[in-house]
């Protein structure tokens, strides 16, 4: 069991690391891509390539501006 603890406790640690509000940015993004993807005809792809790119810039800067304050 010591050795499950440890295998997750890892993960956690290499995805969440010190910016958990990049971590939940990243897992809000995917969320509502897949919610717009169920609602919008041209699925995924269609708003993928206009929403990803905008969320990463944004949760970026908003990673930047925090360890500059």
């Amino acid at each position: 069991m010591k050795h499950v603890k440890a295998f997750f406790a890892f993960w956690v640690d290499f995805i969440v690391g010190d910016a958990w509000e990049v971590a939940a940015g990243v897992l809000v993004a995917l969320i509502l891509l897949f919610a717009g993807g169920r609602l919008i005809d041209g699925g995924v792809r269609t708003i993928g390539v206009i929403f990803l790119p905008v969320a990463i810039v944004f949760l970026l800067i908003i990673s930047l501006w925090r360890v500059r304050h």
